[in-house]
């Protein structure tokens, strides 16, 4: 019982849970299929709703420091992507390059996403990273190294189909 006490503290654990599970495969079937089609656009609405739910319970969670905390900031962040890029592709605005606004600040969003899964991972394990409550100096380069990694190979897949998104971008306005 101890450990799924880590896992999820309480109900709204449980629920901050459901929708890290549903964002990120939604957020990865997204990245991974062709853009545009029914299929994307289904999948990714569910992504935006549970990014929605994920960043909204994350406001409610306050075990780890008993107040507002380094992953209620990257929430925030998480937020302001989401919004930036779902915004344009709702409004259709700015009338030219809403659609590269849009993969631009989605792909960031599941980036973001894909940290913040590796930092949890590294928050949830007992007694290494957390000595008496109070997350220790090693918490913190541990979540740094795995934030890095997950950035450096999401700079890598940006870099990679930033182009054909481009063009894809060119080819709807």
């Amino acid at each position: 019982m101890n450990f799924i006490n880590t896992i999820i503290s309480d109900n709204t654990g449980l629920v901050h849970l459901i929708f890290s599970i549903v964002a990120l495969i939604a957020g990865t079937l997204v990245l991974l299929k062709t853009k545009g089609t029914k299929t994307h656009k289904r999948i990714g609405y569910v992504y935006a709703v549970s990014m929605m739910g994920l960043i909204i319970t994350a406001f409610m969670l306050y075990h780890l420091y008993g107040k507002f905390g380094i992953f209620h900031w990257m929430a925030v962040v998480s937020l302001f992507t989401l919004s930036a890029g779902m915004i344009p592709i709702l409004t259709k605005q700015p009338a030219i390059g809403y659609i590269s606004m849009h993969y631009n600040f989605m792909y960031w969003s599941v980036i973001g996403l894909y940290c913040a899964f590796a930092a949890e991972t590294l928050v949830r394990l007992p007694k290494v990273v957390i000595i008496d409550g109070v997350p220790a100096t090693m918490f913190y380069k541990m979540i740094g190294v795995a934030t890095a990694v997950v950035m450096f190979f999401g700079v890598l897949f940006f870099i990679r189909n930033k182009e054909k998104w481009a063009a894809f971008d060119k080819t709807k306005t």
